[in-house]
């Protein structure tokens, strides 16, 4: 899952979201440098990961993407993934998407200073450019694969998985429908688990 579902993820608590938001940049036993609810967004993210690395639509929709993109397909479906909860008119109808984006953005502002330095520097990008918006778009989704190509050590192009998006579209969606109606659950009772001994 990329950044759009993990922020949805979070079930509206903004030192989860955070968390949830900026797991992939708190290595090892970094996490405990974190306030105790951005600590439960962290692992609630390590969590859904693994859920999502071993779902049987996951391994379907990385079919597409493994010839051309070998060990990184996994991380075109988190993209792909994104897209389709973003236009998915049941988490989010008209304007729904919009008014998460902009909320999500708050709680954010109002952790800088727990960020680490990585996001910090990528927070503002997100923001201005709109990130969890643009998801819903095919280009939000061809820059969000450009912006996947450039961070990576290995790939020198994204173009071909554009092309692989739109061609395997259906397939695609079908496996985020398998997969979103068993990941909101599975993502719900962690929450659930990791806020039931509060704080």
């Amino acid at each position: 899952m990329n950044y759009l579902a993990h922020a949805y993820l979070s079930f509206g608590h903004p030192g989860t979201l955070v968390g949830n938001l900026v797991s992939d940049f708190v290595k090892g036993r970094k996490q405990y440098d974190y306030p105790p609810d951005i600590r439960k967004g962290i692992t609630l993210h390590r969590l859904i990961d693994d859920y999502t690395d071993t779902h049987a639509a996951t391994a379907e929709a990385k079919t597409v993407f493994r010839p051309a993109y070998r060990l990184y397909s996994g991380a075109f479906v988190d993209v792909v993934y994104d897209h389709f909860l973003a236009t998915d008119e049941e988490e989010f109808p008209a304007g729904a998407l919009a008014q998460f984006a902009r909320q999500a953005y708050a709680m954010v502002n109002d952790h800088l200073d727990d960020l680490p330095e990585r996001f910090r520097q990528l927070f503002p990008y997100m923001q201005s450019q709109n990130w969890l918006l643009h998801y819903s778009t095919r280009q939000g989704i061809a820059g969000s694969m450009r912006g996947l190509a450039h961070r990576a050590l290995y790939l020198t192009e994204s173009e071909t998985a554009f092309q692989l998006f739109e061609q395997h579209y259906q397939l695609l969606q079908q496996c985020y429908r398998q997969f979103w109606k068993d990941i909101r659950p599975f993502a719900r009772a962690q929450y659930e688990l990791l806020h039931a001994g509060r704080p």
